[in-house]
């Protein structure tokens, strides 16, 4: 590896707010964000509950996904100490905004036509088009870098980091900024419903015994991701560095994950191994994929006993989306910035709602209260539909 990869900003916002202090007050307080959503019309589904911001359908433009992503790429910027304008690959895992899709054909169903002389609403329906969000958000952060989009699912942006880690550890860019976005929308909360998947009693319980499924939540977080040389010929300091790196595919099925665990055993492996420990002896922390499910976290626990044969029971493992709700695209780099506050405060953050232990899951799960802790290395792990796998290795430094 040419070039060490360090993080040196971010900028995040959740139901629980924008900031890091949002995400202390409701993520590493064990606080679930969830309750129902105004956002839409729940009457048709399942449940009403998500872990929205209460912003109601008028401030639907303060959280639509272009805004929000400018706005947490100032912010990352801002913490970086870099000025708009800088040569930065730009990468977004994104599924595209469809909010406006949705009120475009509601409207196009009644008296009015959505697009008759209003230029705005046609230009937000263009927003459903994942690379359009990366293009407005280099447009805004003045990037004349390389820019990608990726559109694999729940691993999305920590694809999206992997690939910012590769472009800085070849030496073929100095900045990159890694970013992802989902906010709560009536088409993919309705997809979920159809599936079964959203649990019907508005709590998520990853790992415990009664677990009964998951619920979504807004997430939108940029990182800046740099080269160690480049951080000091400016004179900058990193937050934590990347050390390890990770992805897998067992192409197991289209939505359940392999029984075993075993493309995510194999994407902690590799990164493990590329942080030069690839026995885990040095990890202090892994949070989760942990969604809730029945299939996932079963799973998720026999990859990580795979990945870490003599040390599983030893590591603290806990699921952030039992407060955050799942965040979908965008649940890599919000994770990645949970796990980076982990590390920076010493405090593991709890699995929230944990009732009673399934004996298919058997690991310290850190239930329903935080954990002081000297953490040094973490690892953050997400998997997708179709068998996608990513895993990323933090070092506090």
């Amino acid at each position: 590896m040419s070039g060490e990869v360090t993080v040196t900003g971010f900028g995040v916002r959740t139901a629980f707010g924008t900031g890091a202090d949002a995400l202390r007050r409701g993520v590493f307080a064990g606080v679930p964000a969830f309750a129902p959503t105004t956002r839409f019309d729940t009457g048709p589904y399942r449940t009403p509950m998500a872990a929205a911001a209460p912003d109601g359908p008028d401030a639907v433009e303060h959280w639509a996904l272009r805004h929000a992503l400018a706005e947490c790429g100032t912010e990352a910027l801002d913490m970086a100490g870099l000025r708009p304008g800088t040569d930065a690959a730009v990468l977004l895992g994104i599924a595209g905004d469809h909010t406006s899709v949705t009120r475009y054909w509601r409207g196009a169903a009644g008296a009015d036509t959505p697009d008759a002389g209003d230029g705005a609403a046609t230009d937000r329906v263009a927003d459903a088009v994942p690379a359009r969000l990366t293009e407005l958000l280099a447009a805004h952060l003045g990037s004349t870098g390389p820019r990608l989009t990726f559109t694999n699912a729940c691993v999305a942006s920590a694809a999206a980091i992997i690939h910012g880690c590769r472009l800085i550890s070849s030496g073929r860019t100095d900045v990159a900024v890694c970013a992802g976005g989902y906010l709560v929308e009536e088409e993919t909360f309705g997809k979920f419903d159809s599936g079964r998947a959203l649990s019907k009693d508005g709590m998520v319980r990853p790992f415990s015994a009664d677990r009964s499924g998951l619920l979504l939540g807004d997430g939108v977080a940029v990182v800046v991701l740099e080269s160690a040389e480049h951080i000091r010929r400016r004179g900058a300091r990193p937050l934590a560095s990347v050390v390890g790196w990770g992805a897998a595919t067992d192409a197991h099925h289209i939505a359940q994950p392999h029984p075993e665990g075993a493309g995510l055993a194999r994407a902690a492996r590799q990164a493990m191994r590329l942080a030069g420990d690839p026995d885990g002896a040095a990890l202090d922390y892994v949070n989760a994929h942990g969604t809730g499910t029945k299939y996932n976290d079963g799973a998720e626990t026999r990859g990580l006993r795979a990945a870490f044969p003599d040390r599983a029971e030893s590591i603290p493992v806990s699921s952030t989306k039992s407060t955050t709700g799942h965040l979908l695209e965008a649940a890599g780099v919000v994770e990645f910035v949970i796990t980076l506050l982990a590390l920076t405060d010493g405090l593991l953050p709890p699995t929230a709602g944990f009732t009673a232990p399934d004996p298919e899951c058997d690991l310290d799960y850190v239930p329903n209260r935080p954990r002081r802790a000297d953490l040094r290395r973490a690892l953050t792990v997400n998997a997708a539909f179709g068998g996608a796998n990513t895993a990323l290795v933090l070092e506090r430094t």
